[in-house]
């Protein structure tokens, strides 16, 4: 999708039809294999595959308890399939153009930089995650749960330098509040479409609840 404003339309709703019925779930999966190009929008299978590994050993702990795991299971995968689709499909500037566009030059600017730069930041930790792993293996060391946990300690901390250093980048440029930008977005009649079957479905995943 060209427009990041429908593209973040149709994942929120996607979304909260997701949650609300195991019918919206498959409706949701329905409308993924339509409208995606499925599997190629998943950039890091290796990260996808293993949250789904755990949505099944969650599900497992669930079933047992007596709740219903089959639901969450779904439930969970299909939203996780959504958000590989939007981290795919988002580009560096959308939640800027969409929350400038939405909110006004003030808020919605601050809001769109806030998410971009945390999503540019979710790509960062990404491709640290894999220099990491790289790093054990080229050292003779085993990747396991073990060295997974000083990765993750190494990765926080990074983050938090990352966006103290942003942070003081901006009140050197004396960076105060709001911000203008251009914005020129092209909605295409299949994008129409998309978020007319993103609204249908989650009326329909209230309907067959």
């Amino acid at each position: 999708m060209q427009d990041p404003r429908v593209r973040l339309f149709c994942a929120f709703l996607l979304s909260v039809a997701a949650f609300v019925s195991i019918a919206g779930a498959s409706l949701v999966f329905a409308w993924w294999l339509v409208f995606t190009s499925r599997w190629k929008n998943i950039r890091h299978y290796k990260v996808v595959g293993a949250t789904i590994l755990l949505f099944g050993i969650i599900s497992a702990v669930i079933t047992l308890t007596g709740s219903d795991g089959v639901s969450y299971f779904a439930r969970m995968t299909v939203i996780l399939l959504i958000g590989a689709w939007l981290y795919a499909d988002t580009c560096p500037g959308d939640f800027l153009a969409t929350g400038t566009s939405l909110f006004g030059t003030r808020i919605g600017f601050e809001l769109g930089m806030i998410a971009g730069m945390a999503w540019e930041m979710a790509g960062g930790l990404f491709e640290d995650f894999h220099r990491i792993q790289i790093a054990l293996v080229q050292k003779g060391r085993p990747w396991n749960i073990k060295s997974m946990l000083p990765a993750g300690r190494i990765l926080i901390f990074d983050t938090l330098r990352r966006a103290d250093d942003t942070a003081e980048i901006l009140a050197i440029r004396g960076y105060r509040a709001g911000g203008t930008i251009c914005t020129h977005f092209y909605v295409l009649p299949v994008e129409i479409l998309a978020g007319l079957c993103a609204t249908a479905v989650l009326v329909g995943a209230y309907l067959f609840r």
